[in-house]
């Protein structure tokens, strides 16, 4: 029993070790085949070993939440630095079609699952976003006030010193 296993298995590894011929064929072109061609020359080629990963153990399962463990904290880490910047200091902006990009410092860099909310004359402006650059557009002129809000959520976890801006653009009088 045990040598005809041993017959059965030396029969089933006997199509991993089959050897690979090339050749050329009528057209001119470079073959390769499991079978020697017929009339044909054909040289065998040494395959390296093939190449084997080993299986990787599955990460273990994350604990679910339960009632007696503590739930997680919105994170309430302030930025040493937050303020805008790329506007005039002292100056009128000029805008003619009212658009213009607000660049925004922040040190250290935004944490993840934290957003910027540019706020224009204390209302959201826009989509809260992870860039440090804001495109604003078609600002009525007169005077603004622009601050810029850090937010979890829809928790606002810290907000820059409100800057004063006057937007000026092109008035066209009709007759």
């Amino acid at each position: 029993m045990r040598q005809s296993l041993a017959l059965v298995l030396l029969l089933l590894a006997l199509p991993a070790v089959a050897q690979i011929y090339k050749y050329t064929d009528a057209n001119g072109n470079t073959a390769f085949s499991n079978q020697p061609p017929d009339g044909t020359k054909a040289e065998t080629v040494d395959l390296p070993p093939l190449n084997s990963v080993g299986g990787a153990a599955p990460a273990p399962p994350l604990p679910s939440p339960s009632q007696n463990q503590p739930q997680p904290q919105p994170s309430s880490a302030s930025y040493q630095t937050l303020q805008l910047t790329d506007l005039p200091n002292d100056e009128a902006l000029r805008a003619n079609n009212g658009s213009f990009m607000i660049g925004v410092m922040i040190q250290p860099r935004l944490q993840p699952g934290h957003q910027l909310q540019l706020v224009v004359d204390g209302k959201p402006y826009g989509q809260p976003t992870n860039v440090p650059r804001v495109q604003v557009t078609e600002l009525d002129r007169g005077e603004h006030s622009l601050s810029v809000q850090v937010l979890q959520g829809t928790q606002v976890v810290q907000q820059s010193q409100t800057i004063n801006l006057t937007v000026q653009r092109a008035h066209v009088a009709r007759p």
